[in-house]
């Protein structure tokens, strides 16, 4: 039996997310099929985490397991794009691990990114892909909010009622937040993070950076691990997976 990592693209938008739902399309269902209906089996594909509902990824991480070894990736590849062209997925590379590697499980780091356009005018060619706010945004605020968020924590605070992880504790590696002209982009490292945590910091940091909030709330709003307090989660649709790390 041989182990294959995928990574995949996809645009999450009109997705129920990545994980097998009884109702509505998701982004492993579309895999599987495909997989499947290339390798003439069925595939079980799991990824390196799930992504809600109008989340997209720029590399998603997967893994499946084969009975037999599959001697041209490239030619496997443009096979199996060929199967996903009616949906915005594309696997970008495959690559054969050992016995023991899990997606899930064996990841180091992963890495989301966050995209806000802060501009009066709408949204034509980002629509959907990018979280629009219209407001001026104070991004030195935002940077000293995210500099409280890093290292280990109890983000029970940012933890979607929902949420199933064992511990509320986390360690965030890295924050940045850049912004070019209009555009604001936050990075967000961890080994792992809990349900809606990231479109949950960045909706809190927002309010900072907005003025809703001083940056003293802002701190008490995250030391006192109720949810409650929490903003509302940012949207999905600026959110993305952008890589996992082994």
């Amino acid at each position: 039996m041989f182990v294959y990592q995928i990574k995949v693209e996809y645009l999450g938008t009109n997705f129920a997310g990545w994980q097998i739902q009884k109702n509505g399309i998701t982004v492993q269902g579309i895999l599987e099929k495909s997989l499947s209906k290339y390798f003439k089996k069925n595939i079980s594909v799991i990824g390196s985490g799930r992504t809600d509902s109008g989340v997209h990824a720029t590399e998603q991480s997967a893994h499946f397991r084969l009975n037999k070894k599959i001697l041209d990736k490239n030619i496997a590849i443009n096979s199996l794009n060929f199967f996903l062209k009616k949906y915005p997925i594309s696997i970008l590379d495959i690559k054969k691990r050992n016995k023991n590697f899990h997606a899930r499980h064996s990841a180091k780091k992963r890495i989301y990114k966050y995209f806000i356009i802060n501009r009066a005018g709408s949204l034509a060619i980002e629509k959907n892909k990018a979280w629009h706010i219209r407001k001026e945004i104070n991004i030195h605020l935002m940077k000293k909010g995210a500099n409280l968020l890093k290292g280990t924590h109890d983000f029970s605070t940012f933890r979607a009622s929902s949420c199933s992880a064992k511990s509320p504790i986390k360690t965030i590696k890295n924050i940045t937040i850049n912004k070019n002209r209009n555009k604001i982009i936050l990075t967000f490292v961890s080994r792992s993070f809990l349900q809606q945590q990231v479109r949950s910091m960045v909706g809190a940091l927002e309010y900072l950076g907005s003025g809703k909030w001083t940056l003293n709330y802002f701190k008490k709003v995250f030391l006192s691990k109720k949810r409650s307090m929490c903003a509302s989660p940012a949207p999905a649709h600026g959110l993305y997976l952008n890589k996992v790390i082994y």
